[in-house]
């Protein structure tokens, strides 16, 4: 090697990856240095970036004289390029899996073009139409690797991604990756219309019964030859790298099976497929060895599509005992036949085959489909549950919750059940001790936990418990149970009457506390507090839990009941309900809330009438959580009571302010306007200030329709609205607890005119949640998202202003296809965006955005051009600026910044300012369509910079 060449090969390798002229990469080709680059880089991923470099290269267009864009030119030097990518790729082998993993869809579709060009497939010929085994072998696996890369990244995009977190908005960035993104997207849609025919070139490749044969560097070599020195060597039966018979089906087998499960979401009878070409997979892998060099398979993932298949096809009854549990319960499930899945579930107990987390999924969907009205599945699912709960603690975890509650009342189906099996699961002769002693110590618990003596001697004198425990333990046991003194059944079926249930006898006061914390059936919650009362009268049981809370309005009343079980009892149903609303339990709720009305009904007026208001309220808030999601009216007595609630004029009745609120507001979502402005009693709207705030409301939308001058209401609702804000030195708490924004003035007035200064933090707070609803219910009008835009601007969050006065006009011209109306971006929004680019150091923004203004800012614009320090991709937003003025002083900025741009510049100003459309001596159509275009353009690209 002569002293030039070594210097050339030392720069090369050196920067094997940036080449500093275009010329490198022909003399790489003709120095024979390409092979030597690969071999130094093959531990890491820098070939493949080199096909990406060469296919760039190639793939860059031309521009003639007369500056228009041309395709890329097919001269030597874009086939050098082309054949360099090719060559990169057979020094990879052509692996699939390597090649997908580093280039993006539209380059490896290109390079497998290239494959199939430089391979002598004739263009425009359909793969599917081609005899395989008449082609040379070379074209032939051509052909294959394109049609298995085709069907693989179909198979690849329907798996869901996981989206990159964005860096900082990059307008040229950004519109790189929406170009490469939309190409992707033709690309893949074309691959699926061909998805048909790639599947049967690669079924008919299976039939082929010859070893075939891919480029390697050297044929490519030859191909770039003349064709009268190439000889025939390259279509010759033993031209380029080898791939046996076999490794060729096994690739090709396992892409159809991939292919075949996919589809098979939409097609059931697919999977059958699958399974067939995942089963063959298996078989070409125990032939030719999981290590050879041209077939790499994810035997992992193989396996778990084998799975996957055995539990999705259903199989014949002649191998139906060949099935895994997997396949088993699915079946089960599918056929309704829940029994079998206890039976597999008990028998699993055994041999542990079954992972816990499949054994939950298959509880929670029974759970599920109970839910739903099954009814029939409330069994199923306590016997799936005992199933689950025995693996557990076989397995040394503790009892689950779901357990707990299904067996809070046992009956003696549920214990033979249990027994049943614990002792199936369970083979006390060859289980370890660990084993032994995890189900010893369950049954202990069991017995300890229940309440029935009838029961604890079911398990006790069982067989498995006899065995597990010794003499002594089974002894303390029993003497334990016994000193609790004797009872009878506490599970007596509720009679009529709520007042007729006797009284059981005890048990351990802290038990039955916990109990009743627990409990939401108010039959049990009285029958344990009169046992509780039963045994001390010196507790106040409304304190066991600090989580029963009742209004202060209402506390008041219902502790100065002098009975202290009836106390107890009004004070917990009245807790229990109210926490039961709040989580949206309302079925619970009604029923403890009607308990407590039959039992206050029989005492005390007040009360009963403070369980009405709570049942409206209720019954109001079922609605709304249910039919009223649909839309579907209120029923007419349910109005009704809401009226009657608001002209209620009973003294001395404990309310709510949440109660007022919800009826008032039930009122105006159901648009009883009429009632509100015309029908409501004059004594209401000067004693009940939610009334009077519901007539305004109520009046200004039934006036929005109309004209602006004849929208006094809105005026006085206003008025009212910064009133209800006025400063005092405190919100004061209502005696329910709730803070009162509508103050009660001694006066008659509900409302009374204050000459007072305005808290702006509760006017923001108001306006803000009322934009925010809003939008959340008409996220299209440009009314309120201009607005949003306004409070985002005073709390000087400028990006978020930005998004919203741009979405705003997107809104309402068709995402800037159309123009702005002028009433949307008048000249104030403008100046507001105008001061958020600004504030944003998006100075470039700020100068275009000038030349919106009805007056052009040119002082504003000159400034802002004249800024060092612009965040914004300053010369991609030039082309945007039509004003004339503003193109000349960026021009002079520009060329007094830096004598070495002046040929950029120049550049710059002659395509800006020759542009005939823009000639000031244009007719003002013209210049007003010029100006449009620019706007469109700069606002979407403005749009996608903040959306």
């Amino acid at each position: 090697m002569s002293a030039e060449a070594a210097d050339r090969e030392a720069a090369t390798s050196s920067r094997p990856c940036t080449p500093p002229q275009t010329c490198w990469f022909e003399f790489l080709l003709e120095e024979s240095l390409l092979e030597k680059h690969l071999r130094k880089a093959c531990p890491d991923p820098a070939p493949v970036q080199l096909i990406v470099q060469f296919l760039e290269q190639a793939s860059k267009p031309s521009v003639n004289e007369q500056n228009q864009v041309q395709p890329p030119p097919d001269n030597k030097r874009n086939r050098t390029l082309k054949l360099l990518a090719l060559k990169v790729a057979a020094h990879l082998k052509w692996d699939l899996d390597i090649l997908e993993k580093s280039l993006s869809v539209p380059v490896l579709n290109m390079l497998l073009n290239e494959l199939l060009c430089i391979s002598k497939v004739p263009p425009g010929t359909k793969h599917v139409d081609m005899d395989l085994a008449a082609l040379p072998p070379t074209t032939a696996m051509a052909i294959l690797l394109y049609n298995r890369w085709a069907i693989r990244t179909i198979v690849q995009s329907s798996f869901p991604v996981k989206q990159a977190k964005p860096g900082p908005p990059q307008l040229n960035v950004m519109n790189q990756m929406q170009q490469e993104k939309e190409l992707t997207e033709n690309i893949l849609k074309v691959l699926k219309e061909q998805a048909a025919d790639s599947i049967l070139v690669l079924e008919a490749a299976l039939k082929l019964n010859k070893d075939l044969y891919v480029h390697t560097m050297r044929t490519l070599d030859l191909l770039a030859m003349e064709p009268g020195m190439v000889n025939g060597e390259t279509e010759s039966s033993t031209a380029g790298l080898k791939i046996k018979t076999e490794e060729m089906q096994c690739q090709v087998c396992y892409d159809l099976g991939a292919v075949y499960f996919q589809q098979g979401s939409t097609n059931s009878a697919v999977y059958e497929n699958a399974r067939e070409k995942f089963f063959r997979t298996k078989e070409l892998i125990a032939e030719i060895g999981s290590l050879s060099l041209h077939c790499t398979i994810d035997e992992k993932r193989l396996a778990g599509y084998c799975q996957a298949c055995d539990v999705l096809v259903a199989s014949s009854g002649n191998n139906s005992q060949q099935l895994t549990p997997y396949s088993q319960v699915h079946i089960c499930l599918r056929s309704g036949s829940y029994q079998e899945v206890v039976q597999i579930f008990i028998e699993d107990n055994l041999t542990f085959t079954l992972p816990v987390q499949f054994r939950q999924s298959v509880l929670r969907e029974l759970f599920q489909k109970a839910q739903q009205g099954n009814e029939a599945l409330d069994e199923i699912c306590f016997k799936v549950c005992v199933c689950n709960t025995v693996r557990d603690i076989l397995e040394g975890r503790t009892v689950s919750v779901q357990f707990n509650q299904l067996f809070l009342r046992p009956n003696k189906e549920k214990i033979e059940f249990l027994l049943e099996v614990c002792s199936r699961s369970i083979n006390v002769e060859k289980a370890s001790d660990s084993l032994k002693g995890n189900m010893a110590a369950f049954l202990k618990n069991v017995c300890l936990g229940l309440e029935d003596l009838q029961y604890v001697f079911m398990i006790s004198s069982h067989e498995l418990f006899i065995t597990l425990l010794k003499d002594e333990e089974r002894k303390l046991l029993i003497d334990q149970m016994r000193k609790r003194s004797p009872r009878v059944n506490l599970c007596i079926k509720p009679v009529t009457s709520f007042y007729d249930i006797p009284a059981s006898a005890s048990v351990n006061i802290g038990q039955l506390e916990h109990q009743l914390i627990l409990s939401v059936d108010p039959w049990r919650i009285r029958q344990i507090l009169i046992e509780l009362h039963g045994m001390t009268s010196e507790r106040q049981f409304w304190t066991v839990s600090s989580k029963w809370e009742v209004p202060s309005v209402y506390s008041g009343v219902i502790l100065g009941i002098k009975d202290n079980l009836t106390r107890d009892l009004v004070y917990i149903l009245m807790a229990k309900g109210l926490h039961c609303s709040t989580v949206k339990d309302f079925p619970h709720a009604k029923q403890l809330f009607a308990a407590c009305l039959e039992l206050v009904t029989e005492f005390s007026p007040k009360l009963r009438q403070v369980m009405l208001n709570e049942m409206l309220l209720l019954d109001i808030h079922t609605h709304e959580a249910g039919l009223g999601q649909s839309g579907e009216r209120p029923p007419s007595d349910l109005i009704s009571r809401v009226r009657g609630y608001l002209e209620m004029r009973l003294p001395d009745i404990p309310l709510r302010q949440v109660v007022a609120e919800e009826c008032v507001a039930f009122m105006l979502n159901w648009r009883e306007n009429e009632y509100l402005t015309l029908q409501v009693p004059a004594f209401l709207l000067q004693s009940n200030p939610y009334v009077k705030l519901g007539h305004l409301l109520a009046a200004t939308c039934k006036e929005l329709p109309g004209p602006k001058e004849s929208r006094r209401t809105a005026k006085d609702l206003w008025e009212v609205v910064v009133q209800i804000c006025s400063v005092s030195n405190q919100h004061k708490r209502g005696s329910d607890g709730r803070v009162s924004l509508i103050k009660q003035r001694e006066s008659t007035l509900g409302i009374m005119y204050r000459l007072q200064s305005v808290d702006f933090e509760a006017v923001a707070i108001t306006v803000k949640e009322l934009v925010r609803y809003t939008l959340s219910i008409n996220p299209n009008n440009h009314a309120w998202l201009i607005i949003q835009a306004d409070i985002y601007f005073a709390t000087n969050q400028h990006s978020a202003a930005l998004h919203y006065y741009l979405q705003a006009g997107a809104v309402c011209s068709d995402f800037f296809n159309k123009a702005v109306p002028p009433d949307v971006y008048t000249d104030q929004v403008i100046k507001r965006m105008i001061k958020c680019c600004s504030l944003l150091n998006c100075h470039t923004q700020v100068a275009i955005l000038c030349q919106f203004l009805r007056e052009i800012d040119y002082k504003t614009a000159f400034k802002s051009l004249q800024e060092q320090n612009s965040h914004d991709a300053m010369d991609s937003y030039y082309d945007y600026i039509w004003d004339v003025t503003i193109l000349e002083y960026l021009t002079c900025i520009l060329l007094s910044v830096n004598v070495i741009l002046q040929q950029f510049i120049s550049v710059i100003k002659i395509k800006a300012i020759g542009q005939t459309e823009l000639n000031a001596s244009n007719p003002e159509e013209v210049l007003q369509l010029a100006a449009q275009r620019r706007k469109k353009k700069f606002l979407q690209a403005m749009a996608k910079l903040y959306f």
